[in-house]
């Protein structure tokens, strides 16, 4: 097998679309916000997943940027990425064949959505600014197929906290951002069980949690989302630890009317939820 291989073929099929595609005009209204199930560097060998992500970045104009919060970083306070043009990507993940080691995703200079986000945080919430530390990989993964010509100024927020309430409400913060047609995506993994790649028995608690979410997420149910560990079936299976969970309540923060969420990418892939979704 080939290496990212089926992401090889994306780019050749697709970039002089991703090149044309319409860039966002404020006549379009606010952009949606996003929560993507983000996937490992395996993902850029299935082709069905790749042309889902791309297919849904086709389906809205081109944002004018992009605001990418990842399971990947946890850091206090809130901090950004680096923002120069071709910042290096930071792959945090082991075990690989080495060709995932050398993909590149150089998105152009992102200075002033770094400005304009730490603006947003406010001055009561100070923003660390990394110089050297690109998009890991819950970043840039999805991104690739989303927007594989690599033609939008993309910053990665960290999370402050795994407390569901606290991304909430960094979200709530980052809402005003999609009227200027800045996209804001969370990115995590509706269900994200290693005990379950590994048992095919446990499938059933994934299942149980993925269709609670979705149920919950359809209703617009913020709160029961917040209080999943309580609320959901199969919860201490489907999420043992709350990082690959949380950033879907900074997309629910971010929408407007959270009861507006619909799925656009919904199935399993290795005993795991991919389930994403798009709020207004």
């Amino acid at each position: 097998m080939n290496p990212a291989g089926a992401y090889d073929a994306l780019l050749a099929r697709v970039l002089p679309q991703a090149r044309d595609q319409r860039t966002w005009e404020p006549s379009d209204g606010p952009l949606p916000a996003l929560f993507v199930s983000h996937g490992a560097p395996p993902t850029l060998d299935d082709a069905r997943w790749l042309d889902d992500l791309f297919a849904w970045g086709q389906s809205m104009p081109k944002p004018r940027a992009i605001v990418v919060v990842s399971a990947h970083w946890e850091n206090a306070p809130a901090a950004l990425s680096g923002t120069d043009a071709g910042t290096p990507l930071y792959y945090d993940f082991g075990g690989f064949h080495p060709r995932y080691y050398t993909l590149p995703y150089a998105t152009p200079d992102a200075t002033d959505l770094a400005h304009r986000v730490a603006g947003v945080l406010g001055s009561t919430s100070p923003v660390h600014q990394f110089v050297d530390r690109g998009l890991d990989h819950g970043a840039f993964i999805p991104l690739m197929a989303m927007y594989p010509a690599a033609d939008v100024p993309v910053v990665q927020l960290s999370m402050p906290s795994l407390d569901p309430q606290a991304l909430l409400a960094l979200g709530q913060k980052l809402r005003g951002l999609r009227d200027e047609g800045i996209l804001v995506i969370g990115s995590g993994f509706m269900t994200h069980s290693f005990a379950a790649m590994r048992d095919p028995g446990l499938a059933g608690y994934n299942t149980a949690f993925d269709e609670w979410a979705a149920d919950t997420i359809g209703r617009g149910d913020v709160d029961a989302l917040a209080d999943y560990r309580a609320k959901a079936p199969g919860a201490h299976i489907a999420h043992p630890t709350a990082d690959h969970y949380v950033p879907l309540l900074l997309t629910m923060g971010a929408a407007t009317d959270p009861a507006t969420a619909t799925s656009h990418i919904d199935r399993m892939v290795f005993g795991n939820s991919i389930r994403s979704i798009r709020v207004h």
